[in-house]
């Protein structure tokens, strides 16, 4: 994998989940637990895979989740198997990924700008970030931003911090309001049936061992140091970076009855992600050669060169225009309506504007 790069090309084409989010009225009461009738007829997600994709080994648990809405909420449940139950962070809005954890991103535009992120551990300790943009463009994460109206709950199949055979798994409920998402969605409100948001889930599982009783991460012998984590991911992105929302799952808001295979990723995207393969060729050329480049066949040539699967080194014939200044980049192609222009910036960002 193109770990050397500054912005990897990921080792995996454009394959997202779909999932429809059924709409559902039935009445909710939030204790962390899945076993109940509201989420009785709501089907979980895939089992999630390593966030590189195939190539890595199946993950040693379990993690699925489950997505419901109404009106004026989004609803999250997930449950993580495994007989490692353990979390010491106590503190609001601190690294929650040092202990185990579950997390969330939300995309509700799909232009990978301005997304949310809310991670929490079996202790229920929660941390809830925005972010202006994925690290890799320079964005940065706004610790203060706080999910107004959000409410969160953890159920325990086993005893927190206890080793031991009694331990099955944990299982989170997480309640959003629209209200505290809009201000990033394309028409600043809550969703209508048929449109969608950009999704992915992560499970954050470190190694350990057992001693004296209690759970410890398992170090490095020669640095003293843990070991890297395990990220179990709803949506691959073929790179150890869940901040590539580029590839995070499509979560359309379905009618009751509705299934993933009523719907489909729109046309749109599939050429959004075209102009993505070309992105990362330019921000390769611009640490190979110290500048971007208006010259179509100079990133055709770099990401036959660069890209580690199949499926990224090339891209299709979509009529691309590119310009270029000293700091900066806009390649656009016809959108599939051919009224509109699809463009991708040097900064990730997406956009559609008349042709």
């Amino acid at each position: 994998m193109s770990t050397q790069y500054r912005i990897p090309v990921p080792a995996l084409g454009f394959q997202p989940p779909v999932y429809a989010c059924r709409f559902n009225d039935k009445a909710f009461t939030l204790d962390g637990r899945l076993d109940k009738e509201f989420w009785r007829d709501i089907p979980f997600t895939e089992d999630f895979p390593d966030i590189e994709g195939a190539i890595r080994p199946i993950p040693r648990f379990r993690t699925r989740a489950k997505m419901a809405w109404d009106r004026e909420n989004l609803y999250i449940g997930a449950v993580l198997e495994g007989d490692e139950i353990w979390a010491h962070q106590l503190e609001h809005d601190c690294v929650i990924f040092q202990d185990n954890d579950f997390e969330i991103f939300i995309d509700p535009d799909s232009d990978t700008q301005a997304y949310f992120e809310y991670e929490m551990n079996a202790r229920n300790t929660t941390w809830d970030l925005l972010l202006t943009k994925a690290y890799r463009d320079g964005g940065k994460p706004i610790n203060g931003y706080e999910f107004h109206g959000m409410h969160s709950a953890v159920y325990i199949d086993g005893r927190l911090n206890e080793p031991g055979s009694h331990n099955r798994s944990w299982s989170v409920e997480v309640v959003i309001p629209f209200a505290a998402l809009q201000e990033c969605a394309a028409q600043k409100r809550p969703p209508v049936p048929g449109e969608y948001y950009r999704m992915n889930f992560s499970r954050v599982q470190w190694k350990v061992d057992v001693e004296g009783g209690q759970f410890r991460k398992r170090v490095c012998p020669e640095t003293g140091r843990p070991l890297p984590e395990d990220n179990w991911v709803w949506a691959p992105t073929g790179v150890i970076n869940i901040h590539y929302p580029e590839l995070w799952a499509f979560v359309f808001f379905a009618e009751k009855g509705q299934e993933a295979g009523d719907f489909r990723i729109p046309e749109d995207e599939g050429r959004k992600w075209e102009l993505r393969k070309l992105y990362y060729a330019q921000q390769f050329c611009l640490d190979e050669r110290g500048s971007y480049t208006d010259d179509m066949e100079t990133l055709k040539e770099i990401l036959a060169r660069i890209a580690p699967c199949q499926e990224n080194r090339t891209v299709r014939d979509l009529a691309y225009r590119i310009g270029t200044t000293a700091h900066a980049f806009e390649i656009t192609c016809p959108a599939a309506d051919g009224q509109n222009l699809l463009a991708i910036f040097q900064d990730g960002r997406t956009d559609v504007y008349p042709a």
